[in-house]
């Protein structure tokens, strides 16, 4: 297993387009060389503050130029947070994470979300935000409460990504994302499938991540949820075949982080998800709800686990995550 920082984007090209039954092949001795065997982390992902985002992000309903029929909310009481993330912990999470529609946190906001972050820390799990845009100071801060992880993703190569957004640029996002590796947090980075982009915009997203200094802790990789009101609201779903061959190939570009089956998993049928966990899949959320979009309940989950013989990660105890 090489553990590598200076792909091509011609082997990252040569890597995804393997015959797909070699590709899975390799992704899973790689996975289980990395992680010994496959389980599962089981992650639960709520909206503390939803819609009224000032970007424009393509494919997202909370979007405030876009007409989706999601409304402006504020920002959660941390005590409504905190239950929250308990009720997930007794489900056997043993990840929380908090996600906000904004460009970037500020004042007594933030201030807020560094009590949240502490209190799920303090309930054993990993805690992680999605907060937008960070300062040196707020990365530091976050830090200081404890929290495991930051996601903040490119979303797609960076010449399809002024298609997607405009109102900040992909030099802003590095920038979030060495913020927040300098403060010590670890990185959770990945992107979306099935905007228009092209194989090789893809490829892109996945050299620039396994190339970045240290490779992200996690990477999820989402299929669209098409939105109705977005500029993406008519955009055709994703193959799961695409799906596998973008997981297969972040697994043996990045042997060791976890790779998150995300967005867009309830209209994958559990064949297709276990495919793609035997291409190097290792995290899902579970819950009904994604932010905004649906995704499959609980029981289904369990269910299809105890069919297919798939464990649940144990929660990392220490208060880093490290």
């Amino acid at each position: 297993m090489e553990i590598r920082h200076d792909w091509t984007l011609e082997e990252v090209r040569a890597i995804h387009d393997r015959p797909v039954l070699e590709l899975v092949h390799t992704a899973s001795t790689i996975h289980q060389e990395a992680f010994g065997g496959h389980e599962v982390q089981l992650c639960q992902l709520l909206s503390i503050k939803t819609g009224g985002c000032p970007e424009d992000c393509g494919y997202c309903p909370q979007a405030a130029r876009y007409d989706t029929g999601v409304s402006a909310q504020p920002l959660m009481q941390v005590d409504e947070v905190l239950a929250a993330a308990r009720a997930a912990h007794e489900a056997g999470a043993t990840r929380f994470c908090m996600g906000a529609a904004w460009r970037s946190p500020r004042g007594q906001q933030f201030e807020a979300v560094l009590e949240m972050v502490a209190g799920v820390r303090r309930l054993g799990m990993e805690a992680c935000c999605t907060l937008g845009m960070l300062t040196d100071e707020q990365a530091a801060r976050l830090a200081e409460a404890g929290l495991t992880a930051y996601n903040h993703n490119l979303d797609t190569g960076p010449e399809f990504y002024p298609d997607v957004v405009q109102t900040r640029t992909y030099a802003d996002r590095l920038a979030t994302l060495d913020r927040v590796r300098r403060a010590g947090i670890r990185v959770c980075c990945g992107g979306i499938l099935g905007m228009g982009e092209s194989v090789t915009d893809r490829c892109r997203l996945l050299q620039i991540l396994a190339n970045q200094p240290d490779h992200p802790e996690s990477v999820p990789i989402n299929a669209l949820v098409a939105i109705e009101g977005t500029p993406m609201g008519e955009a055709e779903r994703v193959s799961t075949l695409e799906m596998v061959r973008a997981i297969a190939t972040a697994r043996l570009l990045m042997p060791r982080a976890k790779i998150r089956l995300s967005a867009g998993r309830r209209e994958l049928s559990e064949e297709a998800q276990l495919l793609c966990f035997m291409a190097g899949a290792n995290s899902v959320f579970f819950g009904e709800q994604l932010l905004t979009t649906g995704n499959p309940s609980w029981e289904v989950d369990r269910a299809m686990f105890e069919r297919a013989g798939i464990q649940a990660m144990a929660v990392d105890p220490s208060p880093s995550g490290a």
